[in-house]
């Protein structure tokens, strides 16, 4: 069926300023998120960020930087090189033998370990680091459970992990991440933060999984939306996550944590009205149902971002439960900022990137798969 328009969202939050979102300015997106001064920590932690340069990790320099602390980043060196020319800069290749030599040299309060998935690279970090950080952390996955058909917690069951001594393979990410965890409390200790994201969205994300809906619906015209409209679905804005992160460090909180939101259930419908609120777009919705979109080779997640089915072995990738992380302060954004800040930034990347998107569905192919819909019969 297609539905009418409907308002959800119950506020909207004005974006401040214009935002120029293509990296590397797009931490300039932090500005308007930045805490005052009289919230920033009295004394400023020595912060080493592994990687720093890609998604999440501009939003983790600025916000500490605004915060009076003192960052070292440490990468190859080939990642938005122009980002932070004033923030010193240790390079090494984690694929090689004597990639971690670099961080051999210094101290730190804290090391926040971002783009890692080959659990080599933290043994690796570790036998660098051992003695000179007060505090190490990892940031891993939701993928990192064995059991996703229900809503699960951080007790949840975990993959078998991955042989760190074999050839690395990055096709069994999800046990990789568990051996990563593992091998972080190896090295570290008890000094250990694991942070497990779901979707991470917003600015500057290169995979494309959340930015199909805003500019897809931009487009306007008859739009196909997964399964139901009370389907669930959950994401993080980077921003959020990164900031949080931040505070973590600064307050040394320990332990596991699930990090993905919004903190309220939201729905699918909840999603796409509250997108097509920031944009001018005459958008109108058709429900496809999730057996036919299996019937038509419509896959969840990938040909439809952010939407997996209510029900099977995926279902509780909607539902992960994260009390703990918003107790230690985890928050978000509006949804009309983080979608208004994507969709900005997605109109300033380049014309073959953006053609060229990762996820969603192509254009001609929503159109067949729209007209075989309503030819069924069921879509009235």
């Amino acid at each position: 069926m297609t539905v009418s328009r409907r308002t959800f969202l119950a506020s909207s939050a004005t974006i401040g300023g214009a935002l120029t979102l293509g990296l590397p300015d797009v931490v300039r997106a932090l500005e308007a998120h930045t805490e005052s001064p009289a919230r920033r920590p009295v004394a400023p932690l020595r912060i080493l960020i592994l990687g720093g340069t890609g998604f999440i990790g501009p939003y983790q320099v600025q916000y500490a930087l605004d915060r009076g602390h003192k960052v070292t980043l440490f990468n190859r060196g080939v990642t938005n090189t122009a980002l932070f020319p004033n923030v010193p800069r240790l390079v090494g290749d984690r694929n090689l033998p004597d990639g971690h030599k670099a961080l051999e040299g210094g101290e730190w309060d804290v090391v926040i370990d971002n783009p890692t998935s080959n659990p080599k690279w933290v043994r690796d970090a570790g036998n660098a680091l051992r003695g000179r950080t007060k505090h190490y952390l990892f940031v891993s996955t939701i993928s990192v459970f064995s059991d996703n058909s229900k809503p699960i917690d951080e007790n949840g069951p975990l993959h078998l992990p991955s042989d760190i001594d074999a050839a690395y393979d990055a096709k069994v990410y999800g046990q990789n991440k568990v051996r990563s965890e593992m091998e972080a409390k190896t090295q570290f200790g008890n000094d250990v933060t694991i942070i497990r994201p779901g979707l991470i969205v917003g600015p500057g994300d290169l995979s494309d999984r959340f930015s199909y809906w805003p500019v897809r619906i931009d487009r306007g015209g008859e739009v196909m939306a997964p399964g139901t409209p009370n389907d669930p679905v959950q994401y993080v804005d980077a921003r959020d996550l990164g900031e949080w992160i931040v505070r973590l460090a600064e307050t040394k909180t320990l332990g596991t944590f699930n990090a993905t939101g919004p903190k309220l259930p939201t729905t699918m419908s909840e999603m796409l009205y509250g997108i097509k609120a920031v944009t001018t777009s005459g958008a109108r919705f058709t429900w496809v149902a999730a057996d036919f979109l299996t019937a038509n080779q419509v896959r969840a997640w990938s040909d439809m971002p952010v939407w997996v089915p209510p029900t099977g072995r995926t279902a509780g990738f909607a539902r992960v439960i994260c009390t703990k992380a918003y107790a230690a302060g985890l928050t978000f954004r509006p949804l009309a900022e983080t979608a208004a800040a994507t969709l900005q930034w997605y109109h300033a990347r380049p014309a073959a990137e953006q053609e060229k998107a990762r996820a969603g569905l192509a254009a001609d192919r929503e159109v067949a798969v729209l007209a075989a819909w309503h030819a069924s019969g069921r879509s009235e």
